[in-house]
């Protein structure tokens, strides 16, 4: 992509087809790059997991969402001695596409030469008999040993596969056990996967989260303060470091497949603990409703085993009582599984002015066979795709939509001027120049029967 001057002149928003659609903006600069970053975002959930091509490949795809190989199988290039300037010469092998551990080798604990602070690693492991090692996280180097300042994926082999001790494989080692984990055997190969994004972190074994741990919260205090990490003051402050993998001298261990991801800023949403169901499951708490004539929400609205269920008449909507303006919106939908009628529904935001039957809103598209479309209601400022523009309504790029009857998600990105949409796991549409202004999120009764469940919020 060209850049010229402080203005990109193009930026991909959504993939047709699988090819990237080009639009010409002329927006600001700051809405242009989260255009740019957004595309980033719909890549990475077009690919397929880490884990999906040969063992220590990036796959064109994974290239494409922003994966990195920290191994390539032949050589321990990017990687160096704790606190040395080289990759020991002792200890350490590559051998048969693996990075191998040495048993009583002496070589010492190795980071990556590059350091990271919002990520996502992935990489495959095996123990020899009794192995104990750790891959360290957000580490420097300015203590004598790495497990000074990093938090520590624990790596041991065990008779005990299931054991949940926090100095167990998978645990944050002395600190968060290890939940409803599945170990293999020794020699057998295990998957590991460590987030970490904004001192959220997840530990992961063989598919399975085992725990969750957020660094600098009261109980991540409490925990450091009754262990041996009490006495090290860089302990779990350090917010960008490096990868380090510990060699513990006593059994010999191979890693391999060793790839990461760092999460940009669009992502953060999903690992963040600012979010809040919108919809309880039980009741209409925290809704108000705006209807034509004399109906009441009670009329239009009921809850029945945890779904919200709409009548579709007569018109207006259901509103939050908060309002928000920058935030990820997600529910499921889903037009009566009995009777199988489709029909005509929408999702308002950034709501403003009086409460009518079509309020001045931006409005993600429900009817039936249009989900994803974008609606500008009452003239919202914003831009579209001229493209696929007729009046107030831009088309989406692809039907996305399961069929009649089943759930559908949606996935609405509303952040400073850029909003998109997803739909079932697909970017469909993306707006530019949008009304930066705080409103209540709507759900439409639009004329026929529709249902929701698992309405969440997430703000940034």
């Amino acid at each position: 992509m060209t850049v010229i001057g402080d203005r990109l002149p193009y930026t991909y928003s959504f993939i047709k087809n699988g090819v990237p659609e080009m639009i010409h903006l002329c927006s600001s600069r700051r809405n242009t790059v989260l255009s740019f970053i957004f595309l980033v975002l719909t890549i990475s959930f077009l690919c397929p997991p880490a884990f999906s091509g040969e063992p220590n490949a990036i796959t064109s795809s994974e290239s494409a969402a922003g994966w990195i190989s920290l191994f390539d199988g032949e050589s321990p290039r990017g990687w160096r001695g704790y606190r040395q300037d080289n990759f020991p010469t002792k200890g350490w092998t590559v051998e048969d596409g693996w990075l191998r551990v040495v048993k009583a080798g002496g070589g010492g604990n190795i980071v990556t030469i590059d350091q990271f602070d919002d990520f996502i690693l992935e990489l495959e492991w095996k123990t020899g008999k009794g192995a104990n090692s750790g891959i360290m996280y957000l580490t420097n180097e300015n203590n004598g040993a790495p497990y000074e300042s990093a938090p520590e994926y624990q790596i041991l082999d065990s008779e005990d596969l299931t054991s949940s001790d926090n100095t167990s494989a998978g645990g944050l080692y002395g600190l968060y056990s290890p939940k409803n984990k599945k170990q293999n055997p020794t020699g057998e190969i295990n998957h590991s996967r460590i987030v970490h994004c904004a001192g959220n972190v997840e530990h992961w074994l063989n598919g399975v989260r085992v725990l969750t741990a957020k660094i600098g919260s009261l109980d991540w205090n409490r925990r450091v303060a009754n262990s041996k990490f009490d006495a090290w003051k860089d302990f779990g402050t350090v917010k960008k470091g490096h990868i380090c993998l510990q060699d513990h001298n006593d059994s010999d261990l191979w890693y391999r497949s060793i790839k990461i991801r760092e999460i940009p800023a669009t992502e953060r949403w999903r690992y963040s603990e600012k979010s809040e169901l919108l919809f309880n499951g039980h009741n209409l708490e925290g809704w108000d409703a705006f209807l034509k004539g004399d109906a009441t929400k009670d009329d239009v609205w009921s809850v029945k085993d945890g779904i919200l269920i709409c009548k579709g008449t007569p018109a207006g909507y259901i509103h939050t009582q908060k309002k928000y303006q920058d935030f990820v919106l997600e529910l499921d939908w889903r037009w009566d599984p009995e009777t199988k009628k489709a029909g005509n529904s929408g999702v308002l935001f950034r709501q403003v002015g009086e409460h009518m039957v079509w309020p001045r809103s931006i409005e993600a598209q429900l009817m039936s066979k249009n989900a994803g479309d974008f609606w500008c209601i009452e003239e919202f400022p914003m831009t579209t795709n001229p493209d696929r523009t007729n009046g107030r309504n831009t088309k989406k790029t692809e039907m996305a939509e399961n069929p009649v009857g089943e759930w559908n998600h949606y996935e609405i990105h509303c952040i400073e001027g850029v909003v998109t949409l997803r739909v079932n796991g697909k970017v469909l549409n993306q707006a530019t120049d949008c009304l930066q202004v705080a409103g209540p999120i709507c759900l439409q009764s639009e004329g026929t029967p529709i249902q929701f469940k698992n309405i969440r919020i997430h703000m940034p």
